[in-house]
């Protein structure tokens, strides 16, 4: 009798510790940028079945942060760019693409002074041309490695401007330092990533003048995705991951108000900014091949990658997670 009192507190022990090994197992880290269309990921963990998964999520400053993190393997789950993700493939990563997310979020602002309207390209053209003639630099900026870098250069391409000759591009890495780079007048032009474009516009830092959307990018901006080790020790925590990415976005289309109240929760900036920049947004969780390989050869035409990763951009994208969170083939899932 003595010995059974001993052991049955053991068992029960022991029976307590087993769970906690297999949450360890399924634990997902996710990281993601404190951009706009990035904030409702915080929302993850709440809407992941804890069944199957022990999701935490974590803000990043910027994408190449997450990206960084995620290589490193402090992270298992990133949400990145196509850009990124093409960076990534180009230098050799193991990055597997597993879900799109949120896209659009970009605007090209520029300085309140420059006599230069919405959407006149034309306009801007000739004013590049007279800072040219000046012996004067039209200084551009961006966060080299974001999506908005790829879009402002694909859409200046597309107009005849040569980001190399005709412009000096001007690196910012983190977007919140964007409006006081404008105030400062520090740059023309900017092409800068919600909500920190629309706070730019809101505290009139700089004038709107257009959404960079036309280009082989289009408003694609989001991505998330995994390494291969990942997938091969958790797939069914990956899938439970973007299980909860897939409802997220759903909510993010049905309810606006969440979006925005997130958008604000997360980033600190007032209502005013995120209702503007939720405006801009598009919950999207397809992951659409072919432009990711139309993104992959216009980043190598624009010598932002050195290799053709068109292939590895295609066998890269794992659709199993996606079309079992929303029992749709990968057909209707951007393949």
């Amino acid at each position: 009798m003595p010995m059974r009192r001993f052991i049955a507190p053991l068992l029960v022990a022991a029976a307590a510790l087993m769970p906690l090994a297999g949450q360890a197992q399924d634990a997902i880290k996710l990281g993601y940028a404190k951009c706009a269309h990035c904030t409702p990921l915080a929302l993850t963990p709440q809407n992941a079945n804890p069944a199957n998964v022990k999701l935490e999520a974590t803000g990043f400053n910027t994408g190449n942060d997450v990206l960084t993190a995620l290589l490193s393997k402090s992270i298992d789950v990133a949400q990145v760019t196509y850009l990124h993700y093409a960076t990534a493939l180009d230098k050799g990563f193991d990055v597997v693409a597993i879900s799109g997310q949120i896209n659009g979020g970009s605007q090209i602002l520029v300085g309140n002074d420059l006599p230069v309207g919405e959407n006149d390209w034309a306009g801007l053209k000739k004013l590049i041309a007279d800072y040219k003639a000046q012996g004067k630099p039209f200084r551009v900026a961006a966060s080299r490695g974001n999506a908005q870098d790829i879009h402002m250069r694909g859409a200046f391409a597309k107009q005849g401007i040569d980001i190399n000759k005709d412009v000096q591009f001007i690196n910012i890495p983190n977007p919140s330092d964007h409006v006081q780079a404008l105030r400062r007048g520090e740059v023309e032009l900017i092409c800068s990533v919600d909500p920190f474009a629309t706070q730019i516009r809101e505290v009139k830092a700089a004038k709107f003048f257009t959404y960079p959307y036309d280009q082989a990018a289009g408003k694609l901006t989001n991505l998330i995705v995994t390494r291969s080790d990942v997938i091969a020790s958790k797939p069914k925590a990956v899938e439970e991951t973007v299980r909860a990415i897939v409802k997220v976005n759903e909510l993010m289309e049905k309810d606006k108000g969440l979006f925005i109240d997130t958008i604000q929760k997360v980033t600190g900036l007032d209502k005013a900014i995120a209702t503007g920049a939720a405006a801009n947004l598009y919950p999207d969780y397809r992951i659409h091949r072919a432009s990711a390989v139309a993104i992959a050869q216009m980043m190598r035409d624009l010598k932002y990658i050195n290799t053709d990763v068109t292939a590895a951009v295609q066998k890269n994208i794992d659709y199993r997670f996606l079309e079992a969170a929303t029992g749709k083939p990968k057909s209707q899932l951007g393949d």
